[in-house]
């Protein structure tokens, strides 16, 4: 895991987890994003916006997400679909939400299995929001064991446990 942070949340974050699942079922779980809330630990909820279905560079969908009391929901569009080896959105900054990040997850067939490395990257957020967000929402001053709990989940899921439940 590498993160790298200023004064408030952390800017560039990257996390990686080897699973017992193949890239196919992994590549189906991560690429719709109607099945975010089975595994993320903030995301509890994600929609295709615009009668859209699947994943598509520019293809929108909005995504509602908690931590702790907080709440808020984004608008993301796609920007790589490379099946099945990579998937990226972005959110889209609002006058509320001036802020984006560039979300990457990759996958490559390991031992049978896969490893799947998600990453982030802040593109913009103006100071005074990094700053108010490392004090309302301190959980994402550092995210990475949370983004790695989450890719567990995604290999348990991709392996057929159907137990495995979300946090958000």
């Amino acid at each position: 895991m590498r993160t790298t942070k200023r004064d408030g949340i952390a800017r560039i974050c990257r996390t990686e987890v080897s699973v017992d699942a193949p890239v196919a079922a992994v590549w189906g779980l991560i690429s719709d994003v109607t099945r975010t809330g089975e595994w993320s630990h903030e995301c509890y909820q994600a929609a295709w916006l615009h009668g859209a279905t699947r994943a598509a560079p520019g293809v929108r969908f909005r995504g509602r997400n908690r931590s702790g009391w907080l709440r808020w929901s984004r608008v993301c569009e796609v920007v790589a679909v490379e099946a099945p080896r990579e998937f990226a959105w972005r959110t889209i900054p609002t006058p509320l939400l001036p802020d984006s990040t560039e979300w990457r997850i990759a996958l490559e067939p390991v031992n049978g299995g896969t490893r799947i490395v998600q990453s982030y990257q802040v593109i913009k957020v103006p100071g005074w929001l990094d700053w108010v967000t490392a004090r309302v929402n301190p959980a994402h001053i550092d995210r990475s064991g949370a983004l790695a709990d989450d890719l567990r989940r995604i290999g348990a899921i991709a392996a057929g446990d159907t137990s495995v439940k979300s946090t958000a």
